[in-house]
């Protein structure tokens, strides 16, 4: 008798996308450190409780499952990595716009291009959207090369918007098209 083994939608080699847990909120602390570290991010400080809340209230929300946030936990370990998540979609139009984050500890192994992947498959396929979009500062190099990887086309820099440490930055708008992912990814990897 041959066994078949179902794989989740939600697994890929690398890492595993989940719903957020009642215990994630100190991992979530961290990324929001990280992201303040690489200058995209400064806000007041937030206390290990509310983080603790946080993460507790976004484990029992209400799901939206056009705009929604998800843990990246590596496959190999179950350690929370980052996160990523659709926050803007508007059906009618047919466009949405997504976020990633990595710890600083996970960078450059390959996590965020398949999560983002994983993601991207989801809105693309399942909900049929027809673009995606990205919102980058100018100065994180390495976001803009993840996104021209995946297959992003930068549209437009919008000059000067963003407000953080001290001065002003550009942002650059990025986006795919439903039909450019799917050349460029089999709904299978």
């Amino acid at each position: 008798m041959i066994q078949y083994r179902m794989t989740s939608f939600w697994v890929g080699k690398r890492v595993r996308l989940r719903g957020i847990e009642p215990g994630d909120g100190p991992a979530f602390m961290r990324f929001a450190e990280d992201e303040e570290g690489l200058g995209d991010l400064v806000s007041p400080p937030r206390s290990a409780e509310g983080y603790r809340a946080w993460a507790d209230e976004r484990a029992t929300a209400k799901s939206d499952s056009d705009r929604f946030q998800l843990a990246v936990e590596a496959v190999g370990t179950g350690e929370i990595v980052g996160a990523v998540g659709s926050h803007q979609a508007d059906a009618r139009n047919g466009w949405f716009e997504y976020g990633i984050t990595i710890g600083a500890d996970h960078r450059r192994k390959g996590y965020a291009a398949e999560a983002a992947i994983l993601l991207l498959r989801f809105m693309f396929h399942e909900h049929r959207y027809h673009k995606c979009q990205v919102r980058i500062f100018a100065h994180n190099q390495a976001s803009l090369a993840l996104h021209r990887q995946l297959g992003f086309v930068e549209e437009g820099r919008l000059r000067e918007l963003a407000y953080l440490s001290g001065r002003h930055h550009d942002v650059v708008m990025m986006g795919m098209l439903a039909d450019e992912f799917a050349k460029l990814h089999s709904p299978t990897t």
